[in-house]
């Protein structure tokens, strides 16, 4: 992992292939990892730009204000980045919508993964899971609140742990204690910046949802395609909210076509 300093922070990123750019842009339960299946396949034909978000991965946590968006910008410019292809994951595909709001100019297409709706109207399955959360991280039990977390976004509510793939839990679990360890010092630093209008966007755009994944997301999902012009949803029938844990080949098959016209 190579390095991005200024005077917050550290950003830890990686480099794989050659051709034009594309930019993965994490969950909010992993790091720059759990794209590491798909980018082979990828970095046949394009630079794939991977990094870890503040307080997750080997990103340091913040140590004052901070907005994602332009942590993004900013390691685009060290890196000499004019235009990419976009692609993020859960909160890592608000990351890129935002992204792609606030500066048009530098995103050719757009993938997004799952991504949350700012001030959506959770149910109260999604309530009582983060009320799970927020009781076993107040009594100080890291290890519920990991387990609670992986029920909810890898095994997912339409399967049981039998039907999740060997080794995906215990390669996530590092990554969300990680995440969880840092999230007091994420909330209490990120700005909080008003969310962007996606009707604004005007760059191709994938809408990705796994049909084992909760029912909020798979509502969210067809907003996105609704209110972005001209965007396109695809479905991956044996994956829940993390897709390119779930279903790497599946998602290579789409986004590989899909880039390429972009």
């Amino acid at each position: 992992m190579l390095e991005l300093a200024d005077e917050i922070g550290l950003l830890s990123y990686t480099v794989t292939g050659d051709g034009p750019p594309v930019v993965l842009v994490h969950a909010g339960v992993a790091d720059h990892r759990m794209w590491d299946a798909v980018v082979p396949s990828l970095a046949e034909r394009y630079t794939v730009v991977r990094y870890d978000l503040r307080g997750f991965g080997a990103s340091a946590p913040p140590a004052g204000p901070f907005d994602e968006a332009d942590d993004l910008l900013r390691l685009l410019d060290h890196l000499g980045l004019d235009r990419v292809r976009l692609v993020g994951a859960s909160w890592g595909g608000r990351v890129a919508v935002e992204f792609a709001v606030a500066h048009p100019d530098r995103v050719r297409s757009l993938a997004l993964l799952s991504p949350p709706w700012p001030g959506f109207d959770w149910s109260a399955e999604m309530i009582a899971y983060d009320e799970a959360e927020t009781v076993a991280l107040a009594a100080g039990d890291l290890d519920t609140a990991v387990a609670v977390n992986l029920d909810m976004w890898l095994r997912g509510p339409a399967r049981g742990w039998d039907e999740v793939a060997d080794g995906l839990a215990d390669a996530l679990r590092g990554p969300l204690r990680t995440s969880l360890e840092n999230q007091d010092a994420v909330g209490a630093h990120s700005r909080d910046t008003p969310a962007g209008d996606v009707t604004t966007v005007r760059v191709p755009t994938l809408v990705g949802i796994g049909r084992l994944d909760v029912a909020d997301f798979q509502d969210i999902a067809r907003r996105y395609a609704a209110a972005i012009p001209g965007a396109t949803l695809v479905e991956f029938g044996s994956a829940a909210h993390l897709i390119a844990l779930d279903s790497p080949a599946e998602l290579a098959a789409a986004l590989g076509p899909f880039l390429d016209r972009t």
